[in-house]
């Protein structure tokens, strides 16, 4: 999506959707088949449903409406994350750390093409993974994709 459709987007619904009590975790504007979507993804502290998804969609419908960001039809859609999140801005890597996760990679490193741990830290250039009492260190240009795993203790 150009930067500036989402940065516009951003701007126009964020007071909206904090003062509800939610916050957004990322937007995404694609093309699926021959549809234009314009997907919103949200989050809080307790977990998002169905009903949070009507509601912000509810309220941030008519403030795209009228700020009229995007050229044409598109499909609005409000989501959740899902516990199984993809981590894809150095903000989502900050709020993951302590989480399990898993590290896919470029290409194998030390024979591995992924790598699942506990996420330890990021200094804002690299992840440290707890794995199988092994730390393992990654440049984040090493990483193809960074998600959350959802487990049971």
């Amino acid at each position: 999506m150009k930067k500036a459709i989402k940065d516009t987007v951003r701007e126009a619904i964020e007071p909206t959707v904090n003062e509800l009590g939610y916050s957004i975790w990322d937007i995404t504007y694609s093309k699926i088949g021959a549809d234009y979507h314009l997907e919103i993804t949200i989050d809080n502290e307790d977990g998002i449903d169905i009903d949070d998804c009507e509601r912000v969609h509810r309220a941030i419908d008519p403030i795209l409406d009228e700020c009229d960001p995007i050229e044409g039809f598109y499909y609005l859609e409000v989501s959740s994350p899902g516990i199984e999140r993809e981590l894809r801005t150095p903000e989502h890597i900050k709020l993951s750390v302590g989480e399990k996760v898993e590290a896919k990679l470029f290409a194998p490193k030390d024979g591995r093409k992924s790598v699942v741990g506990i996420l330890e830290s990021y200094d804002g250039e690299s992840v440290t993974i707890s794995c199988e009492g092994i730390t393992v260190s990654l440049a984040e240009s090493e990483i193809s994709k960074l998600t959350t795993v959802y487990f049971e203790d």
